[in-house]
């Protein structure tokens, strides 16, 4: 099965261990040498009305992805959470 990055953004992830719907594939992470996907990313829900931020990824490693449909994606572990990317490089800000 050939899948596009741009039709995996339109997939919903669906936890199978607890029927938890986490959102929609938001990046994926491939290993360059070896053009192979290592995990996708989902970004979390919008915090407030989308006012102040969103709250923590969804990193899920391939290997937890059971099924790929047409429209959804099924995985069968609890994914790990991780703070945004933005969040992650954390840099000093100095009002002076």
């Amino acid at each position: 099965m050939q899948c596009r990055m741009v039709e995996l953004r339109c997939k919903e992830v669906i936890n199978i261990c607890d029927g938890c719907r986490l959102g929609f594939v938001g990046d994926v992470e491939v290993m360059l040498p070896d053009g192979r996907v290592m995990a996708l990313v989902v970004p979390g829900p919008c915090r407030f009305f989308g006012l102040f931020g969103k709250g923590e990824e969804f990193y899920i490693p391939w290997d937890c992805i059971k099924q790929i449909g047409d429209d959804i994606i099924l995985i069968d572990k609890p994914p790990e959470r991780r703070p945004p990317y933005q969040d992650r490089r954390k840099r000093k800000r100095s009002f002076f």
